[in-house]
């Protein structure tokens, strides 16, 4: 599902899904701890593929979540690793995996992870995707991704955004930083970016987006923004802009979106104390004549042809009688 289809949470998971998820954590805690053994590791490999050595065969994915895991050891000499999954355990130490160096997808969420420091992230050149979701992060540092497109720190305490440099992430395109605890967007310094997912935190101001000039969806729903000022000219190819749920007031809140008024296609405004206030759709038009579409209902034929009315009659007022 793209971007720009009906349902603008696509990306979001339900409140109470999240805290089923914690209380699932909590549960894991309770419970027996389980040591990594080569049977648990036997039981969760599949997907037979070739390596680089002539008619060699290895198993390339391993599944480990939900076992209750505290050290994962045992699976640095799995070196053919390349889709791993420890969701739903107790890790704290990533190091084994620094063995891994054909590791391709990670997903260590509902873990507990509280720092990157350390960690083995800069062995794992080959890494493109990776979750760490749902942990004990409170800053990023050590954190770094030569190969990564896809980086998800969803439901972490993260408060502020830092060492996001494209010298440590050129290739990073989807970024996740949802359910954290930022109040700012600056920190951003990744010019190929296009998708930047910032819902559920406490942002109330926007700042570095000049940065962004590939960004094409910019998700900021449920936060704390009151105007959005910070929108930059620079960023010539956003498409899709969510501030669902803010504290936006005041029609003078929108002007800034003139920024980015020849590309954006899909505004979602809904939840705001601006749209209990006044019809704010022609005011929304007036500006960005290119939207398809408005909150979850399309743009009609009917609504532009009355914006471009409502743009034409001031100019020919200004038009003096001969």
């Amino acid at each position: 599902m793209s971007d720009m289809d009906d349902d603008d949470d696509v990306y979001l998971s339900d409140d109470e899904e999240e805290s089923e998820t914690l209380k699932e954590a909590e549960g894991i805690e309770k419970s027996h701890v389980s040591p990594l053994t080569k049977e648990t590791i036997s039981e969760g490999l599949s997907l037979l593929c070739r390596t680089g050595k002539r008619l060699e065969h290895a198993f390339v994915k391993l599944d480990l979540k939900d076992k209750a895991l505290t050290d994962i050891a045992a699976i640095s000499t799995y070196i053919h690793i390349r889709f791993l999954d420890l969701s739903n355990n107790l890790i704290a130490d990533l190091s084994p995996l620094a063995t891994l160096n054909h590791l391709l997808w990670l997903k260590v969420d509902r873990n507990a992870v509280a720092s990157f420091i350390g960690q083995p992230f800069a062995e794992l050149t080959f890494l493109q995707w990776m979750s760490v979701a749902v942990n004990r992060l409170t800053d990023m540092d050590g954190l770094v991704g030569p190969a990564l497109e896809t980086l998800i720190l969803t439901g972490n305490s993260l408060q502020k955004i830092n060492g996001l440099q494209s010298s440590h992430f050129a290739n990073l395109v989807v970024l996740e930083l949802r359910g954290n605890h930022l109040d700012t967007t600056d920190g951003i310094n990744l010019p190929n970016l296009r998708r930047l997912y910032l819902a559920q935190n406490s942002i109330k101001r926007l700042e570095g987006l000049e940065k962004l000039e590939r960004l094409t969806t910019l998700h900021l729903r449920d936060n704390h923004l009151e105007t959005l000022d910070g929108l930059s000219p620079n960023m010539r190819c956003l498409q899709y802009l969510n501030v669902r749920g803010n504290a936006v007031a005041d029609e003078k809140a929108l002007q800034s979106l003139g920024h980015v008024s020849k590309t954006l296609k899909v505004l979602v405004l809904s939840e705001n104390p601006l749209v209990e206030m006044l019809d704010y759709r022609p005011s929304v038009l007036i500006l960005l004549s290119q939207l398809e579409r408005i909150d979850k209902d399309p743009v009609t034929l009917e609504e532009r042809m009355e914006a471009r009315r409502a743009i034409r009659e001031p100019n020919e007022e200004e038009i003096p009688a001969p």
